[in-house]
């Protein structure tokens, strides 16, 4: 189950929510889109790349087709992977981006922190849920020291993920993923 937990930027939960509208309409208020899309498809997580976007063809030509975008490509963790911890510390710092950060969860689940104003909107994506963060929003993603996940990424700008680092520490004022996945 898909949750969003707020946060002071002192680390203090505010409020949990876990009714799915309430969530996507919250988000909504920071400019955030949220969706939850079909997973009922028989795929296995080892599904290659090919695989998954053919099965979410039609979702993915349609955002594809609303937003424009350039690139497309899936990236998968599980906790056996030998760069699980290099590639978890890279998205744990705060950062912006100059394009929006598009992830629809084919599998699994990571967490999303949005810092866009004075409180921290944490958001637990599970399988079938569809996020999209506006471009220069203050983030980061934890996907946890057991990372399990698959998810289809977004591109508008050829290069990909391009991050911009604000150099804050706010990261660690705020529960991990591991953390954030007890609240369930």
């Amino acid at each position: 189950m898909s949750i969003l937990a707020i946060y002071k930027e002192s680390g203090e939960l505010v409020e949990v929510i876990e009714d799915y509208e309430e969530i996507a309409q919250r988000l909504s208020s920071i400019g955030v889109r949220f969706e939850r899309w079909n997973t009922e498809r028989e795929l296995p997580f080892s599904a290659t790349q090919e695989q998954v976007l053919e099965a979410y063809r039609e979702e993915v030509d349609r955002i594809v087709k609303e937003f424009g975008f350039k690139s497309i490509d899936v990236v998968s963790l599980t906790p056996d992977s030998p760069r699980k911890e290099e590639l978890r510390n890279m998205f744990l710092s705060e950062h912006t981006h100059s394009d929006f950060e598009v992830r629809f969860f084919v599998d699994g689940c990571g967490t999303f922190y949005l810092h866009p104003d004075d409180k921290v909107y944490v958001v637990l994506c599970e399988k079938g849920d569809f996020i999209s963060v506006p471009a220069n929003t203050k983030h980061w993603f934890d996907m946890g020291t057991k990372p399990f996940f698959k998810a289809i990424r977004f591109f508008s700008i050829p290069e990909g993920w391009v991050a911009n680092f604000t150099g804050s520490d706010i990261s660690k004022r705020i529960p991990s993923h591991d953390q954030v996945f007890e609240l369930r």
